[in-house]
């Protein structure tokens, strides 16, 4: 596009077409506050002296009160209404806190009876019967002129770069034919096909006529939003271009596709024509019908395409085993990659390494494309028609390469694959030179194109577009060879692991062997220890006798931990309630008396390290003993044990329901200091408390 044109493009998209503050002479406009409802601005003068301070409802005569609520969903249909003996459809809709309402006549439509809707239903049943895209486009069009009967209906089809095309048309002998020309993105401004989505059907009546100015209670009415207005006026320079195109009167319904707009059914009349409602909402709904007829053609286009590619795929893929190289398989599988995709020449780059089949530019210029696209074309597929475009060296080869399609695959060594279509010069019609300069006086406002007579040119450089079948089927393509690539990996690391593991599986055999002797001699050296013990507590004094007999059962603690640390999975860590279990089991045998019935115990799964675990062991042994010995001053008495975890914490509790703490008086120097030095090493406390009777003692320290 040249400089002037895009000045004028720029100009019509700021043009505020919604805002126009008139509307055309062929129906009426009534603005009412929102909640009263009272008329504050009407289209033309007089018409806002005969209704000021009438609510919408007294003047159009309606029996109920305008439903706000309803309009808010959208533009809704009230009825009809007789004024000054014309008979009125009046339509109705909200915008910037007011209530507005058009009326049009009903002139000559057709009743919109059981006759009219079976016609109706029969126009968008022969859609259906269409055998093709352009036999669809042509019962379209035949079907909007019977319907609005204009002079020329086009099927126009919005394309590249927003620029349009006419794919169907119907005309009378008297008018010119535009079948298969292209209009420029200038001819519909970006604001028009916003509006044309939001709007389904615009009417301009009277290419000639003078619009009505809003007039209302002050100036700020004119500023209203007219975006869902049928009557809304049109723009200086659009009518201009109808004028040019020698058009009295036009139509459009928008063609929506997944809410986008997809192309227009264009109405042409030679003399000045309204639409009524009826036809206007007829129209509505065939559009709806057409756009639904399209969307289903080109689904199943798309999925025939898609199962011929993944059979394609297959085949191709069928070629990639466990033993083959990616080297290999672009060597065995490039031609075929290119005849999958439609291409003139393929071609993979993996580093130093080139792989080239078909019609292709020289390795210099592949890896130059290569370097271009190596980035973008690992976010998503990299696809062009027009290769020099988008890169300006590329124009040296684009007899080879004007279309590309490209996939970077994430190897260590990025990987690109690429396809590449030459050039197919293509001839366009133009209805009028969309190049041709216009001339511009400083000052003088913006005018659109006066020349609407076929203008031809040969388009250079550019490919077949690469369609969205294609595109998916690259980038599947990429995966699954990533896949097969990173499996083979896989396999090979397995195999690896495996002979790792058998190695790692004779260490632990003799780790474990290593184990069994080392506790077999441990626990044969306790127990020599244990026994010594108790030999020198048979004829010792009773106080001594009562001191052998705690030292061994600190031996009996230690040697618990160690039995369970041969005995569990992890050599680092136990379960300390189990562990402490075992302990209290061993007390209850060597206890005297009735002990073993009176201690219980309430443990909570908490996992330690082992070496702590010896600690709390030996700490557990000392509380239990002095409360064996103090609590019920030597009788067996209730003795309770509890552990729980508290966050990163443990709490081991044992309480009596004996004398007290003022009843402990007795105590060995060296299990009390050995005691409190056991907790320090824990990094912990121990508080003891009066248990209401008796005494609980309470040692908390970290797990770790």
């Amino acid at each position: 596009m040249n400089d002037i044109g895009a000045l004028n493009l720029t100009a019509c998209d700021r043009e505020p077409i919604h805002i126009p503050g008139s509307i055309q002479p062929h129906g009426l406009l009534l603005i009412g506050r929102i909640g009263t409802h009272e008329i504050i601005g009407a289209a033309g003068v007089s018409l806002f002296r005969a209704t000021k301070g009438q609510t919408l409802e007294d003047y159009l005569g309606l029996s109920s009160v305008i439903d706000e609520a309803a309009l808010d969903l959208g533009p809704a249909v009230l009825g009809t209404t007789l004024i000054d003996d014309i008979l009125y459809d009046v339509h109705a809709f909200t915008t910037d806190g007011h209530v507005v309402v058009e009326l049009t006549q009903q002139a000559d439509s057709p009743p919109m009876n059981s006759t009219f809707l079976a016609n109706l239903e029969s126009m968008s049943s022969g859609f259906e019967r269409a055998t093709s895209y352009a036999d669809l486009f042509d019962s379209a069009a035949r079907v909007f002129r019977r319907l609005t009967d204009y002079d020329r209906v086009l099927i126009y089809q919005f394309v590249d770069n927003e620029a349009g095309k006419v794919v169907g048309e119907s005309r009378s002998d008297d008018m010119s034919s535009l079948m298969n020309h292209h209009f420029p993105a200038s001819d519909i401004p970006r604001q028009a096909r916003a509006l044309y989505v939001r709007n389904r059907v615009r009417v301009i009546a009277d290419v000639a006529g003078a619009s009505l100015p809003i007039i209302g209670v002050d100036d700020a009415i004119r500023q209203i939003d007219l975006s869902d207005s049928t009557l809304r006026s049109v723009s200086p320079i659009h009518l201009t271009y109808l004028k040019n195109m020698s058009v009295a009167a036009s139509a459009s319904m928008s063609i929506v596709k997944d809410g986008i707009l997809w192309g227009l059914v264009a109405c042409h009349h030679s003399n000045p024509r309204p639409l009524p409602l009826t036809i206007r909402l007829a129209c509505q709904a065939l559009a709806t019908s057409l756009s639904r007829q399209i969307k289903l053609r080109e689904e199943a286009e798309l999925y025939r395409e898609r199962i011929h590619l993944r059979a394609q795929e297959d085949v191709v893929l069928g070629r990639l085993g466990s033993d083959v190289t990616l080297e290999q398989f672009f060597t065995e599988s490039a031609d075929d990659l290119a005849k999958m995709m439609r291409a003139d020449g393929f071609a993979a780059v993996q580093g130093a390494d080139l792989f080239v089949s078909g019609q292709c530019p020289d390795p210099i210029d592949i890896r130059a494309v290569a370097d271009y696209v190596r980035a973008p074309a690992a976010i998503k597929a990299f696809r062009t028609a027009c290769l020099g475009r988008e890169m300006p060296a590329a124009e040296a080869f684009r007899d080879l390469a004007s279309g590309l399609l490209a996939v970077t695959m994430s190897t260590e060594v990025p990987t690109i694959l690429m396809w590449f279509r030459a050039e197919r010069l293509q001839t366009v019609t133009w209805a009028g030179n969309p190049h041709k300069d216009v001339q511009l006086v400083p000052g003088a406002q913006l005018e659109p194109r006066v020349s609407f007579a076929a203008w031809s040119e040969e388009v250079q450089g550019c490919a077949p577009d690469w369609t969205i079948a294609e595109t998916e089927s690259a980038m599947r393509l990429v995966r699954s060879m990533l896949e097969a690539r990173n499996n083979r990996r896989m396999r090979a690391l397995n195999a690896e692991l495996s002979t790792t593991l058998k190695e790692n599986e004779s260490l632990m055999q003799q780790k474990d062997f290593l184990l069994r002797e080392v506790n077999h001699r441990v626990q044969n050296s306790l127990s020599l220890v244990s026994a010594f013990l108790r030999m020198q507590g048979r004829d010792a004094l009773p106080e001594v006798k009562q001191q052998l007999d705690e030292a061994d059962h600190r031996l009996k603690a230690v040697s618990l931990v160690h039995k369970r640390l041969y005995q569990a999975d992890s050599t680092e860590i136990v379960d300390l309630s189990l562990y402490l279990a075992e302990l209290c089991e061993e007390l209850k045998a060597a206890l005297s008396g009735n002990w073993a019935n009176n201690i219980s115990t309430r443990l909570a799964p908490v996992l330690i390290e082992t070496d702590r675990a010896v600690s709390i062991g030996l700490i557990l042994n000392e509380l239990v003993i002095n409360a064996t010995k103090y609590a019920y001053q030597g009788e067996p008495g209730p003795i309770s044990i509890g552990l729980e975890q508290h966050r990163d914490s443990f709490r081991l509790t044992v309480s009596d329901k004996g004398i007290g703490a003022a009843g402990v008086t007795k105590g060995t120097g060296f299990g009390s200091r050995m005691l409190a030095s056991l907790v320090d090493g824990l990094k912990g406390s121990v508080d003891y408390a009066d248990n209401s009777p008796g005494l609980r003692a309470t040692v908390t320290a970290p797990i770790r």
